[in-house]
């Protein structure tokens, strides 16, 4: 888009202010233009406008055309109104909230407590109310305070779920509820006449340009870590479908190391610069459109690709809109945005003595051209805001308590992406403080979360929360102990909090380091690279777990009877493996290796003053056994199928000259019976991988709408109990059935799918 002429004092004037405004589209030409500089060419403002307090306010107050803000509500609340049924959970309210269900909760402060079921529904049906009106733009300032209210009650009420898009949604709410957000195409205007097609300061895109650039400038400025630089933090990612067009060119390892990573880091330090200049705009909105269609695909985060899709307009000119509709028929005219550039004037914004309105031949000043109080509020609230989010990803010298090998809080650091974690061994260990009898728990007994293993504050909670719960089961004054290990970004597998300590009991607190947490291992961080060449050097059935621990400590494990040849070798430091059943011990040191018995016990103790590495090799046999049986007995079916088997089949093979396509059979014996399953899981997939656009978007559809329509039934179910009271349970039950009805089943990934039949044996 080309920049055009644009006075300091016009209506529709240049909106670039400081920190990612951007230039407007000028109002009819005045008949004689104001030279421009060089610099309100490029940035929309003179040096003039930085130069005081006051010219600076009245840059930030500059009047500005609604019609991009306005195009950015409306599609906002209509992504919140879709975000609601989904990631914010009112299609599965009753399971995460259900009453009287014995669970642990995390909250991010302790007194926080949901509210009871039904109450719950009601909150929820507030929210999506408020991003209706937020998207009709209607009642908006109570419409915004509705939504904002119950999204940060819900979003302070689950620490679980939370994430930097769903931080950044909260944002947005807030800073739409302070913005004139109402005066381009709303049903506000239609109500109330004196604010349609209004003029709006130009703070108001300076905010949310500002935050969006923050996103991905901050979002740039974690990727310099040095596991994004060196491509260890997504380096699964290169695997996908996606990425297929690299591989033709470039092996996997530099699709991860260039595209993933170099390719991530790039975009996100330079999009925002890239969206704030008018040369360089086109280009960076085809890379970030294509850049968040990708995650659309790769990620199960919700509405976070098309909400930043959305705000990427925001960088244009303002009146952007109004040059798009006016190209629709005149037809339609009555139901779209305003195309025509007749604004009105706004109590919000600070004029000239004398200005053009926008009508042929008029000039007027409105009654507040002058600069009031609120302008000079407007102006610091916009400071404040910026430095506040650009201080708080770097505060985490504060919240040294949520320094967990991420720093802080990780829902407002914008650091996306930038750590993956694989857990290999979780262990809950209860000891009776009356008897001194020893347990063990389920890993994520009372709990739907799996977060609470990489966070220390979470894993406090959920231990004081079992604390209440185990006595019910005769376990008195319970001390709870954890043993969790970790890889993160690739690394050794290691623990991440002190086995040792009774977290029951263990001090805990936001503003000080956690002293339970155990250090990470970085100085064996050089081993990565060893372990490709080590894991290359393997075949496909052979697999293995790198094992790093620390001095004085010892990893219990048991070794499942799938996992036949299963041995241990030093990699560095000195271990002891007690093989508990055998009653034997063996002192292994770098370099050597020792075999563990499988379907047994037994114990590795690191006894060197450094800490120890190590690595279990180990081959699946079942899993290796049942795929040579896959074999076998897909060459004979090939052969059955082209007429060249010739010997008569037994009565348990026969199903697979019935079967046609992997078409389901019956089978008497089990090994056929999974081959034939797992034939039709691999015919299913193929044919939804090869599915069109017409049937892709189908499949789609229904699965949205049967989402939707528990959310909704459920709700009216919730609604009536609120309103007339509880039903008999037997018309309560045929209608929570009817709400659960489902359509054809959901896709399911292929690698899970197989992974479930054949069976993966843990260490």
């Amino acid at each position: 888009m080309e920049a055009r002429d644009a006075t300091a004092g016009a209506h529709v004037g240049s909106d670039k202010g400081k920190k990612g405004a951007k230039k407007e589209n000028a109002a009819p030409k005045k008949n004689k233009q104001e030279t421009k500089t060089k610099m309100e060419q490029i940035f929309g403002f003179r040096k003039e406008d930085l130069t005081s307090w006051h010219s600076l306010v009245c840059l930030l107050n500059r009047p500005t055309d609604p019609a991009s803000l306005g195009i950015f509500r409306c599609l906002f609340g209509l992504l919140m109104v879709i975000d609601i049924t989904q990631e914010r959970g009112l299609s599965h309210l009753d399971y995460k909230y259900l009453d009287g269900a014995p669970i642990c909760r995390f909250p991010l402060f302790n007194f926080l407590e949901p509210l009871p079921l039904d109450w719950m529904y009601l909150v929820y049906v507030v929210m999506f109310l408020g991003a209706s009106g937020i998207m009709l733009g209607c009642f908006y300032r109570l419409s915004c305070l509705m939504f904002i209210s119950t999204y940060w009650y819900i979003f302070f009420l689950d620490k679980t779920a939370w994430n930097n898009h769903s931080y950044l949604y909260g944002l947005i709410g807030f800073q739409l509820t302070l913005m004139d957000g109402n005066r381009y195409w709303s049903l506000d205007g239609l109500r109330r006449p004196s604010i349609r097609n209004a003029h709006v300061p130009l703070w108001n895109y300076t905010l949310l340009r500002t935050q969006i650039f923050i996103v991905y400038f901050i979002a740039g400025i974690k990727k310099l870590d040095a596991d994004w630089v060196e491509g260890y933090s997504m380096s699964y990612l290169a695997h996908h479908w996606l990425f297929d067009p690299f591989k033709v060119i470039l092996p996997v390892e530099l699709v991860s190391l260039l595209v993933v990573h170099g390719g991530g880091l790039m975009l996100d330090l330079s999009a925002g610069y890239l969206l704030f200049f008018d040369v360089t705009r086109p280009y960076a909105i085809f890379f970030v459109s294509y850049f968040h269609c990708m995650n659309s695909q790769l990620f199960s985060i919700g509405m976070f690709p098309y909400a930043m899709l959305a705000t990427t307009p925001l960088f244009c000119y303002s009146d952007w809109p109004r040059r798009f509709f006016a190209g629709f028929p005149v037809l339609l005219k009555s139901v779209l945005p305003l195309t025509t550039s007749d604004i009105q004037p706004s109590t919000s914004c600070v004029y000239p003595e004398t200005h053009s309105t926008g009508r042929q031949n008029t000039t007027t000043a409105p009654k507040t051209s002058k600069m009031g109080l609120k302008h000079k509020l407007a102006a610091i609230f916009t400071i404040v805001y910026i430095a506040e989010q650009l201080f708080l990803p770097y505060s985490h010298f504060i919240t040294q308590g949520y320094n967990n090998w991420t720093n802080g809080l990780y829902g407002y650091s914008w650091d996306m992406m930038v750590h993956s974690r694989s857990h290999q061994h979780v262990k809950i260990t209860y000891r009776d403080g009356k008897t001194g009898d020893v347990g063990y728990l389920n890993p994520g007994v009372f709990t739907h979360s799996r977060r609470w293993k990489d966070h220390g504050d979470m894993l406090k909670q959920y231990a004081s929360c079992l604390s209440h719960m185990l006595p019910r089961y005769n376990i008195t004054d319970p001390e709870i102990y954890f043993d969790i290990w970790v890889s993160i970004n690739d690394r050794f597998q290691q623990r991440i909090f002190d086995p040792r300590v009774d977290i029951v009991k263990a001090d805990w607190s936001p503003f000080r380091p956690n002293p339970w947490l155990m250090p990470l291992l970085v100085d064996l961080s050089p081993w990565r690279t060893k372990f490709a060449e080590i894991e290359g050097s393997l075949d496909n059935q052979t697999e293995i777990v790198f094992i790093a621990d620390f001095p004085g400590l010892h990893l219990e494990n048991f070794v499942s009877e799938d996992l036949g040849n299963t041995s241990i070798h030093v990699l560095q430091g000195k271990v002891n493996v007690e093989l508990v059943e055998e009653k034997k011990n063996i002192t292994l040191q770098p370099g050597e290796q020792t075999r563990v018995p499988a379907g047994q016990y037994h114990k590795v103790y690191t006894v060197s003053e450094e800490p120890s590495s190590y690595m279990y090799i180990y081959v699946n046999t079942t899993e290796a056994a049942l795929l040579q049986n896959f074999t076998k007995l897909e060459e004979l079916q090939e052969r059955i199928r082209n007429g060249t088997e010739t010997e008569p089949l037994p009565p348990e093979l026969l199903p697979l000259a019935e079967a046609e396509d992997g078409a389901e059979v019956n089978a008497t014996d089990p090994v056929v019976r999974l081959f034939l399953k797992r034939q039709r899981r691999m015919n299913e997939v193929k044919k939804r991988r090869e599915a069109g656009l017409l049937e892709r978007l189908e499949r789609f559809t229904v699965k949205k709408y049967y989402t939707i329509r528990r959310a909704f039934l459920m709700t009216a179910i919730a609604m009536r109990n609120l309103a007339v009271g509880l039903p008999p349970v037997e018309q309560l039950t045929r209608e929570v059935a009817f709400a659960n009805m489902k359509g054809p089943q959901a896709e399911q990934n292929m690698d899970d799918g197989l992974k479930d039949e054949v069976g993966h044996g843990e260490l």
